[in-house]
């Protein structure tokens, strides 16, 4: 027994670890680490099956003495720490001090996990209630710790510790210029989330003209403000602030926007009515009247075609029926829906694609395009024809694109037309290259030989004879040019 004691005693004097104190000014984390880490092994040289080693309280009696019980019991009755316990003495040994706890767990209970009196808890049932048993106290945490919450920290301590991502109150920020400071801070720290959230503290304590009229002379802030609101679709909030801001063209804008969220389409066409008073730029205004127009176009066309598809009296909605309704659909989509579905009415027809292109003044160049791409989905090859050609003053006519014959080529393969209406625009390519790359691609094998003839290159089209079938008419065309270009 005495040997164990003395090996006891050698490992108090020969520990690498320093004792805990419950010192306020001692916030150094890594000595209460140590400490908890100093008690947990201190477990390691108690054989918990041997009930003759004489175990030792926080006191340092014996356990199971009669002055051993009566400390116990006096002290389960306290709940505060009374100052630090002196350094604990047995015979002429020193102990390393250790803290007096405001509790009843003796050192064996922390050894034990338990204490064998029933009057007794355990630590570890104490503070988790669950099977897990903690050998040492939890060890509380240091005073800098605290100071994550506490008003000690300056409007730019505070802004760099939020870039941390540290967890700061901002309630302590009272007065107006240490709100605007903090802001200031914000800004300077170039953090958009600490400028938004610092905002949004600001929008929730300040009243509403003070806030706008510090924010006026914060150009920053202001649109980072602008963008939140914007983004949470606080629209009321908003028009408050570009009202008192003065930005007259920005509120109507605003305005024009809650459109959006009307779903109705003729309350929505109310609201657009409405919107075309309001003090838009000269541009602006002239695209609200085209949404407003558009708008009343597509209702009119829509009951017209439903009730056409519903009868069953159009053999074009019978093959193709309608995927999807015409209303608040853009302007390119309606006029392709125009050009597809009421490609020959007349122009006095508001469904009419000329009809449309006048009233909204949409260029050649989009017209063709569109009307292109809707009649080649059709494969109505004579529409495309008669969409290509005009007629000069004298009567001629002559094929003329817009987009380029390039495009009219791609947009009639996409399409899968035959080979012979891609030839006939393939030869109107102006730029050789780029008709021998499309001919070649293609396979129009008669714009390839016609261009090599026309460059008197014998050698490409004798290269180009192997790519055409054997015996076909093509292979012939190519002989009867060869054999031409030697007699010349």
């Amino acid at each position: 027994m005495s040997r164990v004691r003395a090996d006891e005693e050698e490992y108090w004097h020969s520990s690498k670890f320093r004792a805990f104190t419950f010192d306020d000014e001692d916030d150094e984390l890594s000595q209460l680490k140590e400490s908890k880490r100093t008690v947990n092994s201190l477990r390691d040289i108690v054989d918990d099956d041997d009930d003759d080693l004489e175990r030792v309280s926080w006191s340092g009696e014996p356990v199971g003495s009669i002055s051993w019980s009566i400390k116990e019991t006096a002290s389960g009755s306290t709940s505060s720490l009374d100052g630090r316990d002196s350094s604990l003495q047995k015979g002429s040994s020193s102990y390393a001090a250790l803290p007096k706890q405001g509790s009843s767990y003796s050192l064996s209970s922390l050894f034990k996990g338990r204490n064998k009196l029933s009057s007794f808890q355990s630590l570890s049932d104490a503070l988790t209630d669950t099977g897990v048993k903690n050998y040492a106290p939890e060890l509380r945490r240091p005073k800098a710790e605290y100071k994550d919450y506490s008003s000690d920290w300056s409007p730019r301590d505070t802004v760099r510790r939020m870039q941390r991502g540290k967890v700061c109150s901002l309630e302590r920020f009272r007065s107006l210029q240490d709100k605007l400071v903090l802001l200031d801070e914000a800004v300077a720290g170039h953090d958009g989330n600490v400028i938004t959230a610092v905002l949004i503290f600001l929008k929730r304590t300040l009243r509403r003209e003070i806030l706008f009229r510090e924010l006026e002379m914060r150009q920053v802030a202001l649109c980072h403000l602008i963008h939140f609101l914007r983004e949470m679709g606080e629209q009321k909030f908003l028009l408050d602030l570009l009202r008192f801001l003065d930005r007259t063209e920005e509120v109507a804008l605003s305005q024009y926007q809650e459109h959006l969220n009307i779903q109705d389409v003729e309350k929505r066409r109310e609201f657009l009515k409405g919107c075309i008073g309001l003090p838009f730029s000269a541009e602006d205004t002239s695209h609200i009247q085209d949404h407003y127009t558009l708008l009343e176009r597509q209702i009119i066309i829509e009951a017209n075609d439903r009730h056409l598809e519903m009868a069953g009296q159009s053999e074009l909605f019978r093959k193709y029926p309608r995927k999807a309704s015409i209303l608040n659909m853009p302007l390119v989509t309606t006029l392709f829906y125009s050009c597809f579905y009421h490609y020959t009415e007349a122009e006095g027809m508001f469904s009419s694609p000329t009809n449309l292109k006048k009233t909204f003044k949409i260029p050649d160049k989009q017209y063709v395009l569109t009307a292109l791409a809707a009649r080649a989905k059709l494969r109505a090859w004579g529409d495309v024809d008669a969409l290509l050609t005009t007629k000069n003053w004298l009567g001629y006519t002559k094929k003329k694109a817009p987009i380029g014959f390039h495009r009219v080529v791609e947009i009639l393969q996409r399409n899968n037309a035959p080979v012979q209406v891609l030839q006939e625009y393939v030869r109107l390519v102006e730029d050789v290259e780029t008709r021998l790359n499309l001919a070649t691609k293609y396979k129009c094998h008669d714009v390839v030989i016609e261009t090599y003839r026309d460059l008197k290159d014998r050698i490409q089209l004798t290269a180009y004879k192997c790519k055409v079938e054997r015996g076909s008419a093509e292979e012939e065309k190519i002989h009867s040019i060869l054999s031409n270009m030697v007699r010349n």
